[in-house]
Protein backbone atom coordinates (compact mmCIF):
# COMPACT_ATOMS: atom_id res chain seq x y z
CA UNK A 1 0.00 0.00 0.00
CA UNK A 2 2.76 2.37 0.93
CA UNK A 3 4.55 1.37 -2.23
CA UNK A 4 1.48 2.19 -4.31
CA UNK A 5 1.10 5.48 -2.45
CA UNK A 6 4.73 6.36 -3.10
CA UNK A 7 4.35 5.58 -6.77
CA UNK A 8 1.22 7.73 -6.99
CA UNK A 9 2.94 10.56 -5.15
CA UNK A 10 5.91 10.41 -7.48
CA UNK A 11 3.63 10.52 -10.53
CA UNK A 12 1.83 13.52 -9.13
CA UNK A 13 5.11 15.33 -8.55
CA UNK A 14 6.26 14.59 -12.11
CA UNK A 15 3.01 15.96 -13.54
CA UNK A 16 3.31 19.07 -11.38
CA UNK A 17 6.94 19.56 -12.53
CA UNK A 18 5.97 19.14 -16.18
CA UNK A 19 3.17 21.65 -15.86
CA UNK A 20 5.57 24.12 -14.22
CA UNK A 21 8.08 23.70 -17.04
CA UNK A 22 5.42 24.29 -19.71
CA UNK A 23 4.20 27.40 -17.91
CA UNK A 24 7.75 28.78 -17.62
CA UNK A 25 8.50 28.21 -21.33
CA UNK A 26 5.32 29.97 -22.41
CA UNK A 27 6.08 32.98 -20.26
CA UNK A 28 9.58 33.19 -21.65
CA UNK A 29 8.29 33.05 -25.20
CA UNK A 30 5.68 35.70 -24.43
CA UNK A 31 8.31 37.85 -22.81
CA UNK A 32 10.62 37.46 -25.78
CA UNK A 33 7.81 38.32 -28.18
CA UNK A 34 6.91 41.36 -26.16
CA UNK A 35 10.52 42.53 -26.06
CA UNK A 36 10.85 42.04 -29.83
CA UNK A 37 7.78 44.17 -30.42
CA UNK A 38 9.09 46.84 -28.08
CA UNK A 39 12.47 46.78 -29.82
CA UNK A 40 10.77 47.01 -33.18
CA UNK A 41 8.72 49.96 -32.02
CA UNK A 42 11.78 51.87 -30.77
CA UNK A 43 14.16 51.05 -33.63
CA UNK A 44 12.35 53.13 -36.29
CA UNK A 45 12.35 56.38 -34.29
CA UNK A 46 16.01 55.85 -33.38
CA UNK A 47 16.89 55.49 -37.05
CA UNK A 48 14.75 58.47 -37.99
CA UNK A 49 16.42 60.59 -35.32
CA UNK A 50 19.95 59.80 -36.44
CA UNK A 51 21.83 63.00 -37.39
CA UNK A 52 22.20 63.72 -41.10
CA UNK A 53 25.64 63.24 -42.57
CA UNK A 54 27.44 66.57 -42.46
CA UNK A 55 28.76 67.97 -45.73
CA UNK A 56 32.50 67.47 -46.13
CA UNK A 57 33.02 68.51 -49.76
CA UNK A 58 31.73 71.25 -52.03
CA UNK A 59 32.01 70.62 -55.77
CA UNK A 60 32.10 73.68 -58.01
CA UNK A 61 31.43 73.32 -61.73
CA UNK A 62 33.27 75.86 -63.89
CA UNK A 63 34.51 76.59 -67.39
CA UNK A 64 38.27 76.02 -67.28
CA UNK A 65 38.83 78.57 -70.06
CA UNK A 66 37.06 81.60 -68.62
CA UNK A 67 39.71 83.86 -67.04
CA UNK A 68 39.81 85.63 -64.69
CA UNK A 69 36.87 83.81 -63.08
CA UNK A 70 38.09 80.24 -63.57
CA UNK A 71 40.79 78.75 -65.79
CA UNK A 72 43.87 76.52 -65.91
CA UNK A 73 47.14 78.42 -65.50
CA UNK A 74 50.55 77.64 -66.99
CA UNK A 75 51.33 75.28 -64.11
CA UNK A 76 48.23 73.22 -64.80
CA UNK A 77 46.42 74.52 -61.70
CA UNK A 78 42.80 75.68 -61.73
CA UNK A 79 42.69 79.27 -60.52
CA UNK A 80 40.48 82.34 -60.75
CA UNK A 81 38.43 84.90 -58.88
CA UNK A 82 35.38 82.67 -58.47
CA UNK A 83 37.50 79.71 -57.38
CA UNK A 84 39.22 81.87 -54.76
CA UNK A 85 35.81 82.94 -53.46
CA UNK A 86 34.68 79.31 -53.36
CA UNK A 87 37.87 78.31 -51.53
CA UNK A 88 37.23 80.89 -48.82
CA UNK A 89 33.59 79.78 -48.48
CA UNK A 90 34.79 76.19 -48.04
CA UNK A 91 37.43 77.19 -45.51
CA UNK A 92 34.86 78.94 -43.33
CA UNK A 93 32.44 76.01 -43.49
CA UNK A 94 34.99 73.24 -43.01
CA UNK A 95 34.45 71.80 -46.50
CA UNK A 96 36.94 70.49 -48.99
CA UNK A 97 36.71 72.38 -52.29
CA UNK A 98 36.45 70.13 -55.33
CA UNK A 99 37.13 72.02 -58.57
CA UNK A 100 35.24 70.35 -61.41
CA UNK A 101 35.95 71.70 -64.91
CA UNK A 102 32.95 71.12 -67.17
CA UNK A 103 31.91 71.58 -70.75
CA UNK A 104 29.74 74.67 -70.64
CA UNK A 105 27.14 73.05 -72.87
CA UNK A 106 26.81 70.20 -70.31
CA UNK A 107 26.47 72.35 -67.20
CA UNK A 108 22.78 71.57 -66.64
CA UNK A 109 23.38 67.83 -66.97
CA UNK A 110 26.24 68.02 -64.46
CA UNK A 111 24.13 69.98 -62.00
CA UNK A 112 21.02 67.85 -62.42
CA UNK A 113 22.92 64.59 -61.91
CA UNK A 114 24.57 65.83 -58.72
CA UNK A 115 28.08 65.65 -60.18
CA UNK A 116 28.50 69.27 -59.10
CA UNK A 117 26.89 71.24 -56.27
CA UNK A 118 26.73 74.53 -58.12
CA UNK A 119 27.81 76.44 -61.20
CA UNK A 120 30.22 79.16 -60.13
CA UNK A 121 32.13 80.75 -62.96
CA UNK A 122 30.97 84.11 -64.24
CA UNK A 123 27.47 82.66 -64.45
CA UNK A 124 24.89 85.13 -65.71
CA UNK A 125 21.59 85.41 -63.84
CA UNK A 126 19.75 87.48 -66.44
CA UNK A 127 17.44 85.34 -68.54
CA UNK A 128 17.99 82.35 -66.27
CA UNK A 129 16.21 83.61 -63.18
CA UNK A 130 13.69 80.75 -63.03
CA UNK A 131 16.02 77.95 -64.13
CA UNK A 132 18.25 77.85 -61.03
CA UNK A 133 18.26 78.76 -57.36
CA UNK A 134 20.57 81.77 -57.20
CA UNK A 135 22.67 83.63 -54.70
CA UNK A 136 22.43 87.39 -54.78
CA UNK A 137 24.30 88.96 -57.68
CA UNK A 138 27.92 89.63 -56.70
CA UNK A 139 29.28 91.06 -59.99
CA UNK A 140 27.96 93.63 -62.44
CA UNK A 141 29.02 92.65 -65.92
CA UNK A 142 28.49 93.74 -69.50
CA UNK A 143 28.74 92.07 -72.90
CA UNK A 144 31.06 93.89 -75.29
CA UNK A 145 32.80 93.51 -78.64
CA UNK A 146 36.57 93.07 -78.99
CA UNK A 147 38.21 93.90 -82.32
CA UNK A 148 41.72 94.30 -83.65
CA UNK A 149 43.02 97.79 -82.96
CA UNK A 150 43.81 98.37 -86.63
CA UNK A 151 40.52 96.94 -87.94
CA UNK A 152 38.86 100.28 -88.51
CA UNK A 153 35.83 99.10 -86.51
CA UNK A 154 34.86 101.84 -84.05
CA UNK A 155 31.19 101.20 -83.25
CA UNK A 156 28.63 98.41 -83.35
CA UNK A 157 27.33 99.79 -86.63
CA UNK A 158 30.72 99.09 -88.20
CA UNK A 159 30.16 95.35 -87.64
CA UNK A 160 27.78 95.25 -90.60
CA UNK A 161 29.00 92.63 -93.05
CA UNK A 162 31.55 91.33 -90.54
CA UNK A 163 32.05 87.88 -89.02
CA UNK A 164 31.57 87.77 -85.25
CA UNK A 165 32.58 84.93 -82.91
CA UNK A 166 30.82 84.08 -79.65
CA UNK A 167 31.06 81.28 -77.11
CA UNK A 168 28.39 78.59 -77.33
CA UNK A 169 25.60 78.91 -74.74
CA UNK A 170 27.02 82.19 -73.49
CA UNK A 171 25.31 85.40 -72.45
CA UNK A 172 26.72 87.16 -75.49
CA UNK A 173 25.10 84.57 -77.75
CA UNK A 174 21.81 84.99 -75.91
CA UNK A 175 22.05 88.76 -76.27
CA UNK A 176 22.41 88.41 -80.04
CA UNK A 177 19.81 85.69 -80.61
CA UNK A 178 17.21 85.85 -77.84
CA UNK A 179 13.99 87.19 -79.30
CA UNK A 180 12.48 88.36 -76.01
CA UNK A 181 12.74 92.14 -75.53
CA UNK A 182 15.83 92.23 -77.69
CA UNK A 183 14.91 93.88 -80.99
CA UNK A 184 17.93 96.16 -81.16
CA UNK A 185 20.48 93.36 -80.73
CA UNK A 186 18.60 91.05 -83.10
CA UNK A 187 18.66 93.78 -85.71
CA UNK A 188 22.38 94.21 -85.13
CA UNK A 189 23.06 90.48 -85.49
CA UNK A 190 21.08 90.44 -88.72
CA UNK A 191 23.65 92.78 -90.25
CA UNK A 192 26.57 90.41 -89.58
CA UNK A 193 27.97 88.38 -92.45
CA UNK A 194 28.06 85.47 -89.99
CA UNK A 195 27.76 84.73 -86.27
CA UNK A 196 30.09 81.86 -85.40
CA UNK A 197 29.82 79.82 -82.19
CA UNK A 198 33.07 78.57 -80.67
CA UNK A 199 33.61 76.30 -77.62
CA UNK A 200 35.65 78.84 -75.63
CA UNK A 201 37.18 82.29 -75.80
CA UNK A 202 40.72 81.08 -76.34
CA UNK A 203 39.47 79.64 -79.62
CA UNK A 204 37.68 82.90 -80.36
CA UNK A 205 40.89 84.91 -79.96
CA UNK A 206 42.85 82.45 -82.06
CA UNK A 207 40.29 83.06 -84.82
CA UNK A 208 40.53 86.81 -84.29
CA UNK A 209 44.33 86.72 -84.47
CA UNK A 210 44.19 84.62 -87.64
CA UNK A 211 41.71 86.99 -89.27
CA UNK A 212 39.06 84.26 -89.48
CA UNK A 213 36.64 86.54 -87.59
CA UNK A 214 36.43 90.31 -87.29
CA UNK A 215 35.14 90.61 -83.73
CA UNK A 216 34.41 88.63 -80.58
CA UNK A 217 31.34 89.27 -78.44
CA UNK A 218 32.14 88.46 -74.80
CA UNK A 219 32.03 89.38 -71.10
CA UNK A 220 33.90 92.58 -70.30
CA UNK A 221 35.75 90.98 -67.39
CA UNK A 222 37.09 88.25 -69.64
CA UNK A 223 37.83 90.81 -72.36
CA UNK A 224 39.89 92.97 -69.99
CA UNK A 225 41.86 89.93 -68.88
CA UNK A 226 42.54 88.83 -72.44
CA UNK A 227 43.62 92.32 -73.52
CA UNK A 228 45.93 92.72 -70.52
CA UNK A 229 48.00 89.80 -71.80
CA UNK A 230 47.88 90.76 -75.50
CA UNK A 231 49.22 94.30 -75.45
CA UNK A 232 47.66 97.01 -77.60
CA UNK A 233 46.70 94.82 -80.53
CA UNK A 234 43.01 94.70 -79.54
CA UNK A 235 40.42 97.12 -78.21
CA UNK A 236 36.97 96.98 -76.64
CA UNK A 237 34.25 98.94 -78.42
CA UNK A 238 32.57 101.60 -76.30
CA UNK A 239 29.13 100.38 -77.40
CA UNK A 240 27.89 97.85 -74.84
CA UNK A 241 25.95 94.89 -76.20
CA UNK A 242 24.07 94.21 -72.96
CA UNK A 243 24.37 94.50 -69.18
CA UNK A 244 24.09 91.58 -66.79
CA UNK A 245 24.83 90.24 -63.32
CA UNK A 246 26.71 87.19 -62.08
CA UNK A 247 25.55 84.83 -59.35
CA UNK A 248 26.18 81.32 -58.06
CA UNK A 249 23.64 78.92 -59.55
CA UNK A 250 22.32 75.90 -57.65
CA UNK A 251 19.89 73.21 -58.70
CA UNK A 252 16.39 74.63 -58.62
CA UNK A 253 14.98 74.22 -55.12
CA UNK A 254 18.30 73.73 -53.33
CA UNK A 255 17.79 76.71 -51.05
CA UNK A 256 19.52 75.12 -48.06
CA UNK A 257 22.96 74.98 -49.68
CA UNK A 258 22.39 78.32 -51.41
CA UNK A 259 21.67 79.95 -48.06
CA UNK A 260 24.84 78.53 -46.50
CA UNK A 261 26.94 79.93 -49.32
CA UNK A 262 25.11 83.28 -49.38
CA UNK A 263 25.52 83.77 -45.64
CA UNK A 264 29.23 83.04 -45.91
CA UNK A 265 29.64 85.48 -48.81
CA UNK A 266 27.89 88.12 -46.73
CA UNK A 267 30.33 87.50 -43.88
CA UNK A 268 33.23 87.83 -46.30
CA UNK A 269 31.82 91.10 -47.59
CA UNK A 270 31.41 92.46 -44.07
CA UNK A 271 34.94 91.65 -42.92
CA UNK A 272 36.62 92.85 -46.13
CA UNK A 273 37.75 89.46 -47.44
CA UNK A 274 35.50 89.61 -50.50
CA UNK A 275 36.94 92.94 -51.67
CA UNK A 276 40.48 91.79 -50.92
CA UNK A 277 40.03 88.84 -53.29
CA UNK A 278 38.40 91.09 -55.90
CA UNK A 279 41.39 93.46 -55.84
CA UNK A 280 43.78 90.55 -56.30
CA UNK A 281 42.00 89.84 -59.60
CA UNK A 282 41.51 93.55 -60.48
CA UNK A 283 37.74 93.18 -60.37
CA UNK A 284 37.07 95.66 -57.58
CA UNK A 285 35.18 97.98 -59.95
CA UNK A 286 32.82 95.21 -61.08
CA UNK A 287 31.84 93.54 -57.81
CA UNK A 288 28.63 94.38 -55.95
CA UNK A 289 29.39 92.92 -52.54
CA UNK A 290 31.79 94.46 -50.06
CA UNK A 291 31.31 98.06 -51.22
Amino acid sequence: MKKLFAIALSAAMLLSFAAGCNSSTTETNDSTSSNDETASQTEAPATADEPKTERTTFTVGFDAEFPPYGYQDDNGDYVGFDLDLAAEVCKRNGWELVKKPIDWDSKDLELGSGTIDCIWNGFTINGREDAYTWTEAYVDNSQVFVVAADSGIKTKADLEGKTVAVQADSSALAALTNEEDNEENLALAATFAELIEVPDYNTAFMNLEAGAVDAVAMDIGVANYQLSSRGDDYVILDDVLSAEEYGVGFKLGNTELRDLVQNTLNEMAEDGTFMKIAKEWELQDSVKLGK
